[in-house]
């Protein structure tokens, strides 16, 4: 029984829009096996470097592409425009899994609004 208040499929996909979804090492094996293709392949089609700087330390991540989208300004290339779902699902990175953090989700909220 979840204790969750919200409904993801009600959502038209604002998680996904998020500019920085954050890869990592078992995320790309985990797209990789899904896709059946090696991890530089699933990391060279299906992520970018994103470098920054905070407090004088040199960030490097690895992140989702993203595409152009018919309602954000972009979107993760797996969401599908017209269902407006994962198309990875099974194999979507941990911090999709794990989002949103709190028993509910602000963007859901306004939405209901």
């Amino acid at each position: 029984m979840s204790n969750k208040k919200y409904n993801c499929l009600k959502c038209p996909g604002y998680c996904c829009s998020y500019p920085r979804i954050i890869v990592s090492k078992k995320d790309l094996k985990r797209l990789a096996k899904y896709f059946k293709i090696s991890i530089e392949t699933a990391k060279d089609r299906f992520t970018r470097n994103y470098k920054y700087r905070t407090t004088g330390k040199k960030i490097n991540e690895t992140i989702l592409r993203h595409k152009k989208d018919v309602i954000y300004k972009s979107t993760c290339q797996f969401l599908d425009q017209d269902s407006r779902n994962c198309t990875i699902y099974e194999a979507r990175p941990e911090v999709c899994r794990e989002y949103p953090e709190a028993k509910s989700c602000g963007y859901y909220e306004f939405l209901k609004f």
